[in-house]
């Protein structure tokens, strides 16, 4: 089934997504006090109980989107008491470690965070969730829920999680000011001129034009340079076999992430994106490549936008949408499903998503929610998923399963100790062997 999986998501991540009805609808709620589906037994004011939600938004604008959907919560569902779980670090690495051993304990929580695409795969293989069919329905199904976001959601033919939001995972943030200081008045349009731009960069005095941190950031910055280099089609067709990851195509990839390297900080592994965003608003670095998820972070810092900083897609892969999104699932043997179900249809509302993706900085998943509801950047973000070819993020799970991403994590580590490019690639290339059959 892991394979199947990730030869839809492949096969699905390089069509352009025509979203219609996106920023043009009306705000209706199908979530409210239980939905508007006869299949969905709720009671009215929520099913009762404790809500144990899993998630690893402990921090930053990623915990006041979950704030955010914590109030609506007690609002929408007085009867139920949400309890948070969340655990910090990693972009979710440390919390997947603990829900791993929770659930190989039979001891799960009501819901968990999980990335749409090939990270499902997993849970799905280990009968550890239930479909949400029901749940989706009730909220509109594909007359509010974009079909390409439908299907990294299902296998064979049921859903598993209900979607909260998107985020674009091939995003520059840089320093207006440092930028201005080092010359440079445009984006560069692929890598080679960006690694030119940086160079501009040290010239005027800034160390670092590049900021990195730990281990999973690593891994989107060199996702980036692979969509760079090898186009939409190319980097989607390593995750089916279409494209070999010992081909030249990502050897020259490996090539240019070196490269950028040498315009970097040195980083911990422990290290999270706050600590790589922050170099940037505070002028230690010109470039951040980060998930949009840093447009709360300067908003935070009382920074603004093009007035302070400025975004682009990474260079060599503008017209293209690196895709994850959020999504939470019905674990089997929750104690609580009903409760579950509540929380479901509100973080699957149009007024839970407007909520959390204005404090989150991503977009909603749904397709009714006024554009003009949001700030430039999201309002940007939503016309690009509109026009863009639309490729899967390996480091945010939805290009690969949890287990290829580890490997590929770890191939990622060890090439930042011994940066040691031809190694990379013959390690890349025989984690794949593993996973695509």
């Amino acid at each position: 089934m892991r394979n199947r999986a990730v030869a839809a998501v492949a096969m699905a991540g390089v069509v352009a997504v025509a979203l219609a009805a996106c920023g043009s609808g009306s705000t209706n709620d199908t979530g409210g006090s239980g939905g508007a589906s006869t299949s969905l037994a709720t009671k009215a004011g929520g099913a009762g109980g404790d809500v144990g939600v899993f998630t690893w938004w402990a921090a930053g604008s990623e915990k006041k989107g979950l704030d955010a959907l914590e109030a609506l919560f007690k609002e929408k569902y007085p009867n139920d008491t949400f309890v948070n779980l969340a655990v910090a670090g990693g972009a979710g690495s440390n919390a997947k470690a603990k829900l791993a051993s929770d659930l190989q304990n039979n001891q799960p929580p009501d819901s968990f965070q999980g990335h749409a695409g090939a990270e499902l795969a997993d849970y799905i293989d280990a009968e550890q969730i239930e479909p949400v069919n029901d749940v989706i329905q009730a909220l509109g199904g594909e007359s509010v829920f974009p079909k390409n976001l439908i299907e990294r959601l299902t296998v064979d033919g049921n859903i598993y999680s209900v979607p909260s939001n998107i985020h674009r995972a091939n995003v520059v943030w840089a320093n207006v000011a440092v930028l201005k200081k080092a010359g440079v008045n445009t984006p560069p349009k692929d890598i080679k001129s960006w690694i030119a731009d940086m160079d501009k960069v040290k010239a005027s005095g800034v160390s670092t034009p590049l900021s990195v941190s730990g281990t999973w950031t690593q891994v989107q910055l060199f996702e980036n340079v692979l969509i760079a280099d090898l186009g939409a089609e190319k980097y989607s067709g390593l995750f089916d076999g279409k494209t070999k990851w010992d081909s030249a195509e990502v050897k020259t990839a490996a090539a240019d992430y070196k490269k950028l390297l040498t315009y970097a900080n040195t980083a911990s592994d422990g290290d999270d994106w706050p600590v790589a965003t922050d170099m940037v608003i505070d002028g230690k670095a010109a470039y951040n490549v980060m998930g949009d998820w840093a447009v709360a972070e300067f908003a935070d810092k009382g920074k603004k936008q093009d007035q302070d900083w400025t975004w682009f897609p990474t260079p060599g892969t503008d017209g293209v949408f690196d895709f994850l999104a959020d999504s939470f699932t019905l674990p089997k043997g929750a104690k609580n499903p009903g409760g579950t179900k509540d929380w479901l249809m509100l973080i699957g509302s149009a007024e839970g998503q407007k909520a959390f993706n204005l404090a989150k900085g991503s977009i909603p998943a749904r397709t009714d929610v006024p554009k003009t509801d949001f700030p430039p950047y999201q309002q940007s973000a939503m016309d690009a998923f509109k026009s863009n070819t639309i490729v899967s993020s390996i480091a945010h799970g939805a290009a690969v399963s949890l287990a290829w991403n580890a490997d590929i994590s770890t191939a990622i580590s060890k090439f930042y100790s011994s940066k040691d490019d031809a190694t990379l690639v013959s390690d890349l290339a025989a984690a794949a062997k593993k996973y695509v059959s």
